[in-house]
């Protein structure tokens, strides 16, 4: 049995799984190259929120936090507006490795998505983000 849920997990695990073997040589593991990739469209913000973007338990992405800071990639810094909280921020030294993770991401996405239209591409993201609404409705009422 195929489902339309089966087949999204399934593109998406291979998807991640291509992406993660193209960038082993960058010395990116999946989390970290995940983590990157969100903070390089929203950097400096909540730990936690990080963490729900991302998908994982809070005590995994410090793991991975701890390792992306002890190579000078990212820092966290307290929250002016909540004590407990920590914001994270790229630094500087991540922009050279960002400019190689983005072109092996791109070139990726450009196999990936071969043969497809630019309008079958954009009723597809159309039809998935309002898959997206509706689920983050239904967490809403959880």
């Amino acid at each position: 049995m195929n489902t339309l849920g089966m087949t999204l997990s399934c593109l998406v695990r291979q998807w991640r799984w291509i992406n993660d073997e193209r960038l082993k040589p960058l010395n990116l593991t999946q989390s970290r190259w995940i983590a990157l990739t969100h903070l390089k469209y929203q950097d400096g913000m909540l730990q936690h929120q990080l963490a729900r973007q991302i998908g994982v338990e809070s005590p995994s992405l410090v793991r991975t936090l701890d390792g992306l800071e002890q190579l000078g990639l990212v820092e966290r810094r307290p929250c002016a507006n909540d004590r407990r909280g920590k914001t994270v921020h790229l630094t500087p030294n991540v922009r050279p490795l960002m400019s190689e993770m983005d072109a092996v991401l791109d070139n990726t996405r450009e196999q990936v998505l071969a043969g497809l239209s630019e309008q079958e591409i954009n009723e597809f993201k159309r039809v998935a983000e309002h898959i997206s609404q509706n689920l983050h409705r239904l967490c809403e009422h959880k």
